[in-house]
């Protein structure tokens, strides 16, 4: 890989290393939105709701985080 490619795929995983945080600070907001849900709301929709928000959210951080791994082996 010649250094153009490299030095553009460093800057997609630097754009990716923030879109994960981001993404990551979206999901910690949710799971604690969910935890900190009453007792008697744990078995709701609204429940059921922010526990698929933050498992989707949780599946798009390892798919960020695959997608980074790949690219810093391609860099090697």
């Amino acid at each position: 890989m010649n250094n153009t490619r490299r030095k553009a795929l460093r800057g997609l995983l630097e754009q990716l290393e923030d879109l994960r945080d981001q993404v990551q600070e979206y999901l910690d907001e949710e799971e604690e939105y969910r935890d900190n849900m009453p007792e008697n709301l744990q078995n709701s929709e609204r429940y059921e709701a922010a526990e698929q928000a933050a498992d989707s959210l949780a599946s798009a951080v390892d798919d960020i985080e695959n997608a980074i791994c790949g690219i810093e082996e391609a860099i090697e």
